[in-house]
């Protein structure tokens, strides 16, 4: 771990995990999605130095890939000023990742946010009001927004059903959880199991545990394919301009 933390901070401190090993094969050939520059700035700093600007975030521990570690310290030093950092081997998956951030986290820090490097705008202030419907509560907790195209169920090439918008909504990250509550997730759901979740609130919902949702952020998006690239940098543009 590198780096004091603030401990001139207010309220409960909380961890915040960043995976960041994935390979982003939709984005093209190059380096790791992580590692792809936006603005100049690779999409993982920017993820970084967003949770370390919360003032209630003191560890961040990113899960990254496990022959660029050295590398992904050296890129963040001096990137996550009033938090500690760590740098730990990302897994063959995000569930593997997300185990691997969990048990580098100290004792004493009982709510943890889960994050995507992929969603590498996301601001502040979302890392915060994520984190402070845990401390207020929560068991589990995920940002939201409404869905605002029409989705279809199909079944191979045919539609089965049209489903009603107005109770979806798309789920960004940071996802705030209970640590206690995370790692029971984890636990009951091995790497390799047969069952696919694609986010940590998702296994959480297996047990049986209450999801609750806050407002999510437009800028939180997530960087997939080219063409995001090309969005985040029109958004940093626009912060720059503001």
């Amino acid at each position: 771990m590198t780096g004091p933390g603030d401990e001139s901070r207010s309220g409960a401190p909380v961890a915040a995990l960043v995976v960041a090993a994935g390979r982003g094969e939709r984005l093209g050939p190059g380096d790791p999605k992580a590692f792809r520059p936006v603005g100049g700035v690779p999409l993982l700093v920017h993820a970084v130095r967003a949770l370390s600007a919360a003032a209630c975030v003191r560890y961040v521990v990113v899960a990254a890939p496990a022959d660029a570690l050295e590398q992904t310290r050296d890129l963040l030093a001096g990137e996550h000023a009033g938090a500690d950092l760590e740098v730990v081997a990302g897994g063959a998956d995000r569930p593997a990742s997300v185990r691997a951030a969990l048990g580098a986290v100290p004792p004493g820090l009982d709510v943890v946010l889960v994050h995507d490097a992929a969603r590498p705008l996301a601001p502040s202030s979302l890392a915060e009001a994520v984190a402070a419907a845990v401390a207020g509560g929560a068991q589990a907790v995920v940002p939201v927004l409404p869905v605002v195209d029409t989705v279809k169920q199909v079944d191979g090439d045919l539609v089965v059903a049209t489903l009603d918008r107005r109770a979806l909504r798309a789920v960004q990250t940071p996802q705030g959880f209970r640590r206690a509550v995370l790692e029971r997730a984890h636990d009951e759901h091995p790497a390799g199991g047969a069952v696919e979740v694609t986010d940590d609130a998702g296994m959480v919902e297996r047990l049986g545990i209450d999801v609750h949702v806050v407002p999510g952020h437009e800028e939180a998006f997530k960087v997939t394919r080219p063409v995001d690239l090309l969005l985040a940098e029109l958004v940093l543009t626009s912060r720059a301009d503001a």
